[in-house]
């Protein structure tokens, strides 16, 4: 029963998340006019570039995970998609790891999170470094106006954060197996640093590996917002556009949200306060994050609350 309910469950909460959102018909009719228009094609395109990103997440969770488990590629799927649905319900997507380990056997999940977030911590990376260099990029050739005023301010605020954070989670990063052998040092850490102790088989090879598919999925993600802004006439270059979406990323990453309840109106305040900088076609930007949120986050969150249906049947043939 868990599976209807789930799905049933989602779909009312973006429902809930739609209507708390002042503009959310007018960017529904407008989605609705691209697609019965002659851009319909963009739309889809970005749809199965939907897939690209999450089957390059799912290989690059599956390259870290053979290190206490082997699943097929489409294992891995699944149970990315279903992590994508637990993850809608909890912040910052945290309930990814819960949905994602319920494919494994049991003695090998907590090993199992912690390859997870390594995985997390690779594609953080690759949002924050983006993110910097984005800023920079606004600063440089952005509306000058509109960088003296607050929106300035709160981008250079992100940006000495951001530069903060991703240098301590870069070394933190390529030092996982060392810090790993010094903790176990310590005699009072030695049993829970036992459930870590798998991440000493990350060599840096398979680091750079996560990172090169983080790089990958972030391009990606680029691509979708560069043919849907074309679609809602957002007028911006391919430089405006990766410019102005990593550092919509990077506030992402940074904010505390929940994708059920505030997730969609952050995108959109995110969205109108740098796209802006570039065009000032609001309706566009609201449209573009609609859409956006719809392919890369609500249709996996579907799409895994039924795949949940068949996690009994899956850990009853190991």
């Amino acid at each position: 029963m868990i599976g209807p309910l789930v799905f049933c469950l989602l779909a009312w909460s973006i429902y809930q998340q739609l209507l708390r959102q002042n503009n959310w018909k007018t960017s529904l009719q407008h989605a609705w006019q691209v697609l019965s228009g002659a851009e319909w094609w963009k739309v889809f395109l970005a749809m199965a570039l939907m897939l690209v990103n999450w089957g390059l997440e799912s290989r690059k969770w599956q390259l870290v995970i053979r290190r206490v488990q082997d699943l097929s590629f489409m294992q891995s799927a699944k149970a990315v998609f279903t992590g994508t649905t637990l993850g809608f319900f909890t912040p910052n997507r945290i309930g990814e790891y819960v949905g994602r380990i319920l494919y494994l056997d049991e003695g090998k999940r907590i090993q199992a999170i912690s390859l997870t977030i390594v995985c997390s911590m690779g594609q953080l990376l690759v949002t924050w470094w983006a993110g910097i260099g984005g800023i920079l990029y606004l600063q440089a050739y952005g509306n000058t106006e509109l960088l003296h005023t607050f929106a300035g301010l709160w981008m250079k605020l992100v940006l000495y954060i951001a530069i903060v954070a991703a240098v301590i989670l870069t070394l933190f990063y390529f030092r996982l197996a060392g810090l790993v052998r010094w903790v176990e040092k310590i005699p009072r850490l030695r049993k829970p640093v036992s459930y870590v102790r798998v991440l000493d088989s990350l060599n840096a090879t398979i680091l750079f590996r996560i990172l090169s598919l983080s790089v990958l999925r972030y391009s990606v993600f680029m691509g979708q917002y560069y043919l849907l802004f074309d679609v809602f006439d957002v007028h911006v270059t391919a430089a405006q556009v990766v410019g102005a979406v990593s550092v919509i990323f990077l506030v992402l990453s940074i904010v505390p949200s929940i994708a059920v309840i505030t997730d969609l109106g952050v995108r959109w305040k995110v969205g109108i306060e740098v796209v802006q900088i570039f065009d000032n076609n609001i309706t566009g930007i609201l449209a573009t994050s609609l859409a956006i949120w719809i392919i890369n986050l609500v249709i996996p969150a579907l799409i895994g609350s039924l795949l949940i249906l068949g996690i009994k049947l899956f850990n009853s043939r190991k």
